[in-house]
């Protein structure tokens, strides 16, 4: 069993590296997906959300109207009110999907794909939470470089995929406005976005394994692949090891 969180900025690739992954036999946890599921009618984080945002953030239908509540996050400067509500319950969640992968198969790669693996723990400091914030960890109520040690321990590999800040930007633009008078909006969105995230020589100074995106898409899958027995030997040892305890 291996632990892995798949990390990058805005328009690095991870989601491509996530896919490549996937196609190789490693089990995807999309942080986006789980937190977009948190955030629907009925579920405890989309009632909190209301009632700290306020009945503006609903959209007609009743549900969150996602833009409205990036635009007070990102530009109105209350991102910090949103991942407090939003993080703790996804990487619960996470927790939880890791021990279902691993009670199937304990020589699985579990790989969680998460753009923001490291501002979790820049923004939890920064809010002056508990070592609490994850549930079901110790805490010695204070903030401390233990609840960073204990969340190192849940993940055993980081992977960081990196490449310029400009190929990120022109990456996220195509994605959201190919052309048009739109596309400038999106590289605007995009450099916001990036302004609230770790440069990627902070986050490869961290990492196990950095992967450059830099050029096409076969180069990626190259290293993807190259990367892939690793991981599965890291699994394996890590499971056998826990089988003769």
């Amino acid at each position: 069993m291996l632990r892995v969180g798949l990390t990058g900025s805005l328009g690095s690739g991870k989601s491509t590296v996530a896919a490549i992954l996937r196609e190789l036999g490693a089990h995807i946890i999309e942080a986006d997906a789980l937190g977009r599921n948190l955030m629907e009618p009925g579920q405890p984080v989309y009632t909190e959300i209301v009632r700290v945002f306020g009945p503006e953030v609903l959209a007609p239908d009743g549900r969150l109207n996602r833009p409205h509540l990036a635009q007070l996050a990102f530009a109105g400067g209350r991102l910090q009110d949103l991942n407090a509500i939003i993080h703790p319950a996804v990487i619960d969640v996470q927790r939880q999907k890791m021990d279902e992968i691993f009670a199937r198969d304990p020589f699985a790669v579990a790989v969680i794909e998460s753009a923001l693996i490291f501002e979790v723990v820049r923004d939890a400091r920064a809010r002056a939470e508990k070592e609490s914030l994850l549930p079901g960890s110790p805490g010695d109520g204070s903030s401390s470089p233990a609840w960073l040690s204990d969340w190192r321990r849940r993940i055993d590999r980081i992977i960081v995929v990196t490449a310029p800040d400009e190929l990120k930007i022109a990456r996220y633009a195509a994605r959201i406005a190919p052309s048009g008078p739109a596309r400038q909006a999106a590289e605007a969105d995009a450099r916001l976005r990036l302004s609230h995230q770790i440069p990627d020589a902070e986050k490869a100074a961290q990492a196990d394994y950095v992967l450059d995106n830099a050029g096409d898409l076969a180069a990626l899958r190259a290293q993807v692949v190259a990367l892939w027995p690793r991981l599965q030997s890291e699994s394996d040892s890590i499971a056998r090891a826990k089988s003769l305890k």
